[in-house]
């Protein structure tokens, strides 16, 4: 702790008057928005043939699109990488923490009588987040959307984090429903005017499940994404003079299924007649092939209200703007990634995406636009993570990045100016879903599931021809193998957190 608040201290310190003397203009605006769950191959520019993301593509169209760039399997440990740039051998938060121990968290209407019981388990104050670094070169930061690194009254939250201003779901569980009762501004309840229902419902019995009528008490007052997206444009406004920093992280298309009729509707005509999911898990659904395109496009015309209010504010041409997601698309609760094709080239089935270490579990479209400094309708193969993000920005800056992370500045790549250095390799550990590892060396990969099992063999996958992942290689290239078991000795670290610990690589380590 004492180590990474001198390294805020020196790293302000550090600044001489010049820098803050600088015109605004010289320090670009920064974008970032990650969406939630949302696959490879699910927006046109990455080959999405049914759901239509007219503005995602045309930012791709005026940037660059990387098809090389990973996440991680889940939610909270994808956001603290991509937060803290540290690999999740090393991370704090390695899975999805919901801290069940202080009661009944899944309950929502014992989360909205008791706010403790909101969040996950909370990432400690010294951590060193994105917006924590930004700050100390004068930015303004804000986070809009689902944070899921804290809960209310804990080091964990958004505004004890680094962020100046944060609007939306502290808690990640919230967010199963978009008809919620309440959001948070910064540590302040804004009451949303529904009724408190847990999401896990099941379509009753003695109604006709065909009847449409009968799942409108699952549609009610105030949708959260209506709300999320106007905070972020108010943000942008007041913050038009001076550098900022906007991460909006939406919760699109994360299941609960709820969309606007309107979209629902354009969709249902477009595919036809499909059977409704009856829930169980998530809300129940009419048109769930509908309703979840309509989320993604609904996404899209946020991004496109953004980026109309930058170019309103005259401040377009001075912002960076990053498009990515959390994680691979769902096979639950509706979701059908077999229908969209969701994971693109790779394998689309449940167990080849979220949760999973698999390239449809991992891989993520990254796009990247700025105006006379990225190059249209440019790509880049360059292997790349969250991780990199980071120290990405505090290379634009001309900043030190802190010393413990694992990413690397992709800026090189990014502007197509210098030399870019490359990774060596990438490094998953995933303790749930069986527990999991991935590795990835050039085009080879490994990957070892059902850890907690006590599998301890790896599988060995050629990428430039097998992005399905299906042809195992190992006992062909033992020597590539061997490289994997130095990596993951190397890279996994015994976690602080007990729940995170994969018995199989803590006997390695010994």
């Amino acid at each position: 702790m004492i180590k990474r608040t001198l390294f805020l201290l020196c790293l302000a310190g550090t600044l001489t008057a010049s820098t803050y003397a600088q015109k605004n203009k010289t320090k670009p605006n920064i974008v970032y928005i990650l969406a939630d769950d949302l696959g490879y191959g699910e927006l046109g520019s990455y080959g999405q043939q049914k759901i239509e993301t007219p503005h995602l593509d045309e930012l791709a169209r005026h940037g660059k699109r990387f098809t090389q760039h990973y996440a991680y399997p889940v939610c909270a440990p994808s956001r603290f990488g991509l937060m803290t740039g540290i690999n999740s051998g090393k991370a704090f938060i390695r899975g999805n923490h919901e801290w069940g121990e202080r009661g009944d968290v899944w309950s929502f209407k014992a989360m909205e009588e008791n706010p403790f019981l909101e969040g996950q388990y909370p990432i400690p104050d010294s951590t060193i987040t994105i917006a924590k670094v930004l700050k100390t070169v004068g930015y303004n930061t804000a986070l809009v959307g689902k944070w899921g690194l804290g809960s209310p009254m804990t080091a964990g939250t958004p505004n004890r984090q680094g962020f100046d201003y944060f609007y939306g779901f502290i808690c990640q569980r919230q967010d199963h429903t978009y008809y919620g009762g309440h959001l948070w501004e910064n540590e302040t309840r804004v009451p949303l005017d529904n009724k408190i229902v847990d999401p896990d419902v099941k379509f009753p019995s003695d109604l006709d499940p065909l009847n449409e009528k009968n799942y409108e008490k699952y549609q009610q007052n105030d949708y959260a994404p209506d709300f999320l997206i106007k905070a972020a444009i108010n943000f942008i406004g007041k913050n038009k003079d001076k550098p900022f920093f906007l991460y909006y992280a939406s919760p699109l298309p994360h299941v609960s299924l709820q969309a606007p009729k309107k979209l629902v509707d354009y969709y249902h005509q477009k595919f036809g007649e499909e059977k409704p999911f009856l829930g169980g898990s998530y809300f129940p659904c009419r048109y769930p092939r509908a309703t979840y395109a309509a989320m993604i496009t609904l996404l899209d015309q946020q991004i496109g209200q953004l980026i109309k209010k930058l170019k309103d504010e005259g401040v377009y041409e001075n912002t960076i703007i990053m498009f990515c997601a959390d994680n691979g698309t769902a096979s639950n609760a509706g979701a059908d990634p077999v229908f969209f094709n969701s994971n693109g080239p790779f394998k689309g089935e449940y167990g080849w995406g979220k949760g999973f270490v698999r390239e449809g579990g991992i891989r993520e479209p990254f796009i990247v636009s700025w105006p006379g400094k990225v190059k249209e309708g440019s790509t880049s193969d360059l292997i790349s993570s969250t991780l990199d993000i980071m120290p990405t920005f505090c290379d634009l800056l001309n900043i030190k990045a802190p010393a413990e992370i694992d990413g690397l500045s992709i800026l090189p790549t990014i502007l197509d100016k210098g030399k870019q250095i490359q990774h060596d390799y990438l490094y998953f550990e995933y303790p749930e879903y069986g527990g999991q590892q991935a590795i990835r060396i050039g085009n080879w990969k490994g990957v070892r599931l059902n850890m907690l099992k006590g599998n301890d063999t790896w599988t060995l996958y050629d990428l430039t021809t097998d992005l399905k992942e299906q042809n195992d290689v190992a006992a062909d290239h033992p020597d590539i193998v061997k490289q994997m078991v130095a990596i993951s000795k190397k890279e996994h670290h015994t976690p602080l957190i007990k729940r995170f610990e994969i018995p199989v690589l803590e006997k390695e380590k010994q």
